[in-house]
């Protein structure tokens, strides 16, 4: 099947941030969309602004009638977190419409585009928003796909309005389910392989494997960056004539040197054989965002960016939402919200804010996403999270899948060294009103970002009523 093909689309979990970009490309290149989603949101509620039509109610009756009368030119695109049982979904597979992966309507829309793909356990979607960010206002012609709602346009995807042939397309790959490998990319960005989604690989070295199959599908003359502290794991399995560029703090080909903290900004060196300039402005914290901010400067170089160009695009940078984004930013009180939801990332968070305020107090909120999850590395979260000064977990945030038993928040709790306490979304707020805060962190991939605006009134109150303001 061609793109060129399809005059309809429906799509199974059309609010899901993936599938909205899909859904939106779609529309803008003139096929007709429809889908279906369990709650509203404002993901889709931007959907409906845009005129696609979508159904709340999983019945028969809320598919288009157009979608049940020819199989020509139609598509269903669905996402595993749609149930088997689902009703919308029986009633297209009925009448044999053929069935997308998310993935494989990725990988055949990017077909005929020079595409850059960005990979990793964590720091995916931040660097391909930044390569987006450095073509798109260095002006050159680009379609991005990003797994976030990016500050600088508000949006999960940019889209170039040139032919493909003339475009560069960015994606973000995601290792979950394996989909990254139904792309072939000119350009491929390995961030990080920490063991993740072991309830799909089952145990890391599996997930490696399926790294190694990644980057077998680069193409020919193609190029592979690669963060330095994992370059030895795939070093072996790159293709022939394939170029490999390595990436890192103090390490790699290309590498930032002379790191400082300014006014919650970091700054920093880049030294290269290639590109050596001082004093790089990036205002999203940390230094994971440092080592993200490198692979992009690196990748937007070999695309032909010059350095007055990358230099710009860094610095008018802003951010993803949910990552290590400022809700609050005062000198007493700071709140940041992040999607952190793997040990490794929320270490790497935990890190950067001590860095930033090494003599406040560190309040970190955790939701933990998935119970297999929690299951596997409930150690990790302990160790990472006691880098905080105090803990507030939250209960597990199931997603996709259904309880397993013995396995709860708890788990982590026991191994905590620092003070902690539970809660759930119902107590949090009331609890969080009794304590005195400096530094607050909303931490989890799940729907803990419901909670950010009733937590951030809770402690504007506070300061509002604190006799030394």
């Amino acid at each position: 099947m061609r793109i060129e093909e399809l005059n309809m689309v429906y799509f199974l979990g059309i609010g899901g941030i993936g599938m909205s970009a899909l859904a939106q490309w779609c529309h803008r290149q003139g096929i007709a969309i429809a889908g279906y989603d369990r709650t509203t949101s404002s993901i889709t509620r931007s959907l409906e602004q845009q005129g696609v039509a979508i159904s709340y109610e999983d019945r028969r009756e809320s598919i288009p009638s157009e979608f049940l009368e020819d199989n020509t030119g139609k598509l269903v695109v669905y996402t595993p977190a749609v149930s088997e049982d689902n009703e919308i979904s029986k009633t297209l597979k009925a009448h044999s419409l053929p069935f997308l992966k998310r993935a494989q309507m990725l990988g055949l829309i990017s077909k005929p585009y020079f595409t850059v793909a960005v990979a990793g356990t964590h720091g995916k979607t931040t660097t391909s928003s930044m390569i987006g960010h450095l073509l798109k206002h260095s002006g050159r012609p680009c379609t991005a796909f990003i797994g976030g709602i990016t500050q600088n346009y508000q949006s999960n995807i940019l889209i170039g309005q040139e032919p493909a042939g003339e475009q560069i397309m960015v994606i973000e790959a995601d290792e979950f389910d394996r989909s990254f490998l139904t792309l072939q990319p000119d350009v491929a960005v390995i961030t990080s392989m920490d063991a993740d989604h072991l309830d799909v690989y089952g145990d890391k070295q599996s997930m490696h494997e399926s790294f190694r199959e990644f980057v077998g599908k680069i193409k020919p003359g193609g190029k592979l960056f690669i963060n330095n502290q994992i370059i030895d794991l795939l070093r072996n399995h790159v293709p022939e004539g394939v170029t490999v560029y390595s990436y890192g703090i103090e390490a790699g080909v290309y590498k930032a040197i002379n790191i400082n903290v300014e006014d919650s900004k970091f700054i920093f060196n880049i030294q290269s054989p290639e590109i050596n300039m001082d004093k790089i402005n990036l205002n999203m914290p940390g230094f994971h965002n440092v080592e993200n901010a490198m692979s992009a400067i690196a990748v937007g170089w070999s695309l032909g960016l010059d350095e007055k160009e990358i230099r710009e695009a860094i610095a008018s940078y802003s951010g993803v939402k949910r990552r290590f984004e400022f809700i609050i930013n005062q000198p007493e009180l700071v709140f940041i919200d992040d999607y952190a939801h793997h040990p490794v990332e929320i270490k790497a968070l935990l890190y950067s804010v001590r860095r930033l305020y090494p003599k406040q107090k560190i309040t970190a909120i955790f939701q933990p996403h998935l119970f297999s999850r929690t299951r596997d590395f409930y150690l990790e979260f302990a160790s990472s999270l006691d880098l905080a000064t105090d803990v507030i977990l939250l209960d597990i945030y199931p997603a996709r899948e259904r309880p397993i038993q013995g396995v709860s928040s708890n788990m982590i709790a026991k191994e905590l060294t620092v003070p902690f306490e539970l809660s759930n979304e119902d107590t949090i707020c009331e609890l969080l009103a009794e304590k005195k805060m400096e530094i607050v962190l909303t931490i989890g991939a799940g729907d803990i970002d419901q909670l950010v605006g009733p937590i951030k009134n809770v402690l504007i109150n506070q300061a509002q009523n604190d006799p030394k303001n």
